[in-house]
């Protein structure tokens, strides 16, 4: 491995954070928060002083990189930006214990939304927009905000972009790789824009707007009152509705869109796969809590805010679900598995896999019942090659395997089943609130120091959709490949 490559980029990202800390800065001497403005200015001071030692020390003209080195700088700058952006929180004492603030931080970044504060109403303004900038960052990735802007010689970063991004396979949108991520990002910024726009048109105010758009977008669920969206008008809970499925498809259908390739759009299975779960669990849950809300307006919008919630893996709520009725309930933990589409801002298993797994499956059955017959998987009219089924196989083996270890870590803690297990499959997939103690009206604060460093570890795990995490912590791809 090129180790000075690895711990030089490292060191870009660090000094990025560090700018980008310097927003919640600027709120926070607006709101006159200096409390809070000492703790972010000490937060970028160190994380730029990190980064510039970083890049001091390990700068080098060998730029050449291959996926472990890709692997590695995902795994690295993730751990890292969470350690760094849970200063603040740790710093100010608005979280005092600091693994509660590493998990804040890293359920930020991951887009999960999973919280451990009691009073979140209490917070300051400043930190509330820190914690819910951290899911916009996040959503996208800062690594391909990273390739966006800074200038990069190395033909081979999209290593970092397979690693970052969601999906089994990750193609570019143009030939050069920082032209995609800059196509992406503008795709992501105006979009934000526009459901801010739609927000304010509903009359919710300026600072709402932007803490809810950023939430959405980054599809992290992270709000600023203890009821997430129920207090809110019905239009603005189906504005952030729809946004939620936007942000769940695949940001490359939106660059098709802008080219006019509509049929290419329109015929995308995953897309169509995607909002037929939509429809179709929002329909049964709608009919399943009429009796609880006594009319099917209500019962279909509330219905169709936690599928979308719940899918995009936003984790918004407008309604505590721990009430729903059993059936409702287990739709939606099953659709907290499901996730949104490969290449959105969405985690879960993904829609894509979801396919991949059903069809290849399917094959087999077929290939048991008539051995001579070839078959092969198809989506979208184009074969999906042996190696790509293999790994999404492997994929799904790791990832029931980690869900199993995550729970059997947690299961120390004194909750019951329901809550450790939905936790668990909550915090791989980022979705947020689970069942239980973890409900939509509960939190993760009841969790010791060890359980909650173990939560957090897995949404990053699952952010990075595992592989990259545990090639980083091979010790043999760490070797100097120069040696």
């Amino acid at each position: 491995m090129n180790r000075r490559m690895v711990l030089y980029r490292v060191g870009q990202i660090m000094c990025l954070e560090a700018v980008l800390i310097l927003l919640p800065l600027a709120v926070s001497l607006l709101y006159k928060e200096f409390f809070c403005t000492a703790a972010f200015g000490i937060s970028a001071a160190g994380a730029a002083a990190l980064g510039a030692v970083l890049m001091l020390v390990f700068k080098t003209k060998d730029n050449v990189m291959f996926a472990k080195e890709g692997f590695t700088i995902v795994s690295l700058a993730w751990v890292l930006l969470s350690v760094i952006g849970a200063l603040p929180f740790f710093i100010s004492r608005e979280i005092p214990n600091f693994a509660d603030a590493f998990f804040e931080t890293a359920s930020g970044f991951t887009t999960t939304g999973a919280s451990i504060l009691e009073n979140v109403e209490a917070m300051s303004r400043s930190m509330l927009l820190w914690r819910s900038f951290t899911h916009w960052i996040g959503g996208m990735g800062i690594l391909v905000l990273v390739m966006a802007i800074i200038p990069t010689d190395s033909g081979r970063s999209m290593h970092i972009m397979r690693a970052e991004m969601a999906g089994p396979v990750i193609g570019k949108l143009v030939p050069k790789i920082k032209d995609t991520a800059k196509i992406l990002y503008i795709i992501y910024f105006a979009l934000t824009v526009v459901e801010i726009v739609f927000l304010l048109s509903g009359g919710m105010p300026i600072f709402d707007s932007v803490i809810h758009a950023l939430g959405t977008a980054g599809t992290g669920g992270y709000g600023i009152r203890a009821d997430s969206i129920g207090g809110y008008s019905p239009y603005l809970q189906w504005v952030i509705a729809i946004f939620m499925v936007i942000f769940a498809v695949n940001f490359n259908l939106y660059y098709l869109l802008l080219l006019r390739r509509f049929g290419v759009v329109f015929k995308n299975l995953e897309l169509w796969i995607f909002l037929s779960i939509v429809l179709i669990s929002t329909a049964v849950i709608a009919i399943d809590i009429l009796p609880i809300y006594g009319n099917a307006g209500d019962s279909v919008r509330n219905s169709f805010f936690q599928v979308t919630s719940i899918m995009s893996t936003t984790g918004y709520s407008t309604a505590d679900f721990n009430l729903w009725p059993s059936l409702s309930r287990s739709v939606l933990f099953l659709l907290m598995f499901l996730g949104g589409c490969a290449g959105s801002t969405a985690g879960g298993l993904k829609i894509s896999r979801v396919i991949i797994l059903v069809k290849s499956a399917w094959n087999d059955i077929k290939q048991q019942l008539h051995p001579r017959s070839v078959t092969s998987v198809k989506i979208d009219g184009k074969v999906i090659e042996n190696n790509t089924i293999r790994r999404v196989n492997i994929y799904f083996f790791v990832y029931m395997a980690l869900i199993l270890g995550v729970f059997l870590m947690i299961s120390f803690d004194t909750f019951n089943l329901e809550t450790n297990l939905t936790a668990a499959v909550s915090c791989v997939n980022n979705v947020g609130p689970g069942l239980g103690a973890v409900g939509p009206a509960g939190n993760y604060s009841g969790y010791s120091d060890f359980s909650t460093i173990v939560l957090a570890l897995a949404m990053i795990l699952g952010r990075l959709e595992i592989f990259p995490f545990l090639l980083a912590l091979n010790p043999r791809n760490w070797v100097n490949r120069n040696k």
